[in-house]
């Protein structure tokens, strides 16, 4: 699964890898939890550019009664997202693509969980492979738009650590990904598979990353 990431590249390099004409102002953030906002890359129109904005992680169906289903559907299993009720209308039509800096996986070691950091090795950008969905409550009049992160199973690099991992996307398949036009559901699904792990690292960091109230540049920093 992916639970925890990290997001430390300045809006102007989001902007560029995305080709987006402007992205949302928002710190640098090295321990993204659920429920936050997260800024997000999708083509809501087929006929308008790329667009950034900030959604909530947590996917909450059309038909859901409660905005809170969204805390369980944080992850989605790229496997079956394709024909799963709560995510098969956002795999067909609502994808997105949310850009990261760095991913936490937690692994069993002496008697606890100890956290990795898995990251590119130059410190560039990447993006995560999502569904997205808008959300409201006729009674309350309450809107939320909120998005879901695909895992896949783990890689070489992974594997070690956990046995799932989010699906990242290479820029060449960005367009084909995020256009709503698209609806070649098995040629998306070859999409959605494990990565090359080739560039990137994996090293130990505090367990301070284990609460959500922490939030500073320490996380990101190799255990001594």
């Amino acid at each position: 699964m992916c639970g925890r990431f990290t997001l430390s590249t300045p809006p102007d390099q989001i902007a560029k890898l995305f080709d987006a004409p402007e992205v949302p102002s928002m710190e640098a953030r090295y321990n993204i939890a659920p429920t936050q906002d997260v800024p997000v890359c999708r083509r809501p129109n087929p006929d308008a550019p790329r667009q950034i904005d900030l959604l909530r992680w947590g996917l909450v169906p059309f038909w859901a009664d409660d905005l809170k289903i969204g805390n369980r559907m944080i992850n989605a299993r790229s496997e079956t997202a394709s024909s799963k009720p709560a995510y098969r209308a956002a795999f067909k039509k609502r994808r997105c693509l949310i850009p990261a800096t760095g991913f936490f996986e937690w692994k069993k070691e002496g008697g606890g969980k100890q956290p990795y950091l898995f990251r590119r090795e130059d410190g560039a950008p990447f993006a995560f492979a999502g569904l997205w969905e808008h959300w409201s409550d006729d009674e309350t009049g309450e809107v939320a738009e909120t998005f879901t992160i695909l895992t896949c199973a783990a890689n070489e690099l992974v594997a070690p650590v956990h046995k799932r991992m989010p699906v990242v996307l290479r820029p060449d398949d960005f367009e084909f990904w995020l256009d709503p036009t698209n609806v070649d559901v098995s040629a998306l699904d070859e999409l959605v598979g494990p990565w090359a792990p080739e560039g990137f690292e994996a090293y130990r960091v505090s367990r301070d990353v284990n609460s959500p109230r922490n939030d500073n540049p320490s996380l990101v920093e190799p255990l001594q």
